[in-house]
């Protein structure tokens, strides 16, 4: 791949996107396939809109997956190398949130009371949300690092959030994860680039996806300011990742590149 022109950063690569039936993960896999990937594998638990968004590139094959399940994303993985003999690039967009949560966050809102939600909590919620964010981030990871270590390169993107942060009111279970996420991918990073792999991490503020628009009002409203920036477009976030995933990132390692369009520092 050449990292010298943005236009064909990914010449002749093989690429992996998770979650790319929609939203970053969509706007990734068609940014790959521009900048000159020879193969784009469009993964995502909705394998009927992996299919819309594959049909649209010009290298794009779709594959349902759930990422939760171990088994299945060591599976596709397998059969990306078996079809096209390599893997490049892993950008892992797949995630959930908890529409049920923002519920009872923007209730309280709205109510002028505290916002109460752990101890109404359940056990199904949790590991939902602990289960595709958490433990998904670490199949993608080592079915990747299994599939590039063996030929010492390789760069994987993992999209986390600013909310691992933030830690918005309300939503212990999704800032959690995400700050696992981020952990569990600076980790890995520490360990592979010894094998030539690179491990990064996006970590995006407020984006117009499906999730976003999933939003109550007086929550978007509240991510709304004059002061900064708007919401980020799902392409904005991808050419952070695809950054990430060149060779213009060569001495990125482990890093986690807040996209929040100046909501706050770390």
């Amino acid at each position: 791949m050449d990292g010298n022109e943005r236009g064909s950063r990914f010449e002749g690569g093989v690429a992996l996107v998770t979650g790319a039936a929609s939203g970053i993960g969509a706007a990734v896999a068609r940014r790959m396939a521009a900048e000159g990937a020879r193969a784009v594998v469009v993964a995502d638990v909705n394998g009927e809109g992996a299919e819309v968004v594959a049909k649209t590139l010009t290298a794009g094959r779709a594959v349902p997956l759930d990422v939760a399940d171990a088994a299945a994303v060591e599976a596709v993985v397998d059969d990306v190398l078996r079809a096209h003999g390599r893997l490049d690039v892993v950008v892992h967009a797949a995630g959930v949130d908890d529409p049920e949560a923002k519920r009872l966050i923007a209730d309280a809102l709205v109510e002028g009371r505290p916002v109460e939600v752990t101890d109404r909590l359940d056990d199904v919620a949790w590991r939902r949300v602990t289960r595709v964010n958490l433990d998904g981030t670490f199949h993608v990871l080592r079915a990747a690092v299994r599939a590039m270590r063996p030929v010492g390169a390789g760069a994987i993107v993992v999209i986390g959030s600013s909310s691992a942060f933030d830690t918005p009111v309300g939503y212990p279970h999704y800032a959690a994860s995400k700050a696992g996420v981020h952990a569990l991918s600076q980790a890995v990073a520490k360990e592979v680039i010894a094998s030539g792999i690179r491990v990064n991490v996006v970590a995006p503020g407020p984006t117009e996806t499906g999730m976003a628009a999933r939003t109550p009002e007086v929550l978007r409203g509240g991510f709304t300011d004059p002061r900064v920036r708007p919401y980020a477009t799902p392409e904005e976030i991808a050419d952070i990742a695809l950054f990430l995933a060149s060779e213009a990132s060569a001495n990125l390692v482990g890093a986690v590149l807040l996209a929040n369009g100046g909501r706050f520092t770390t």
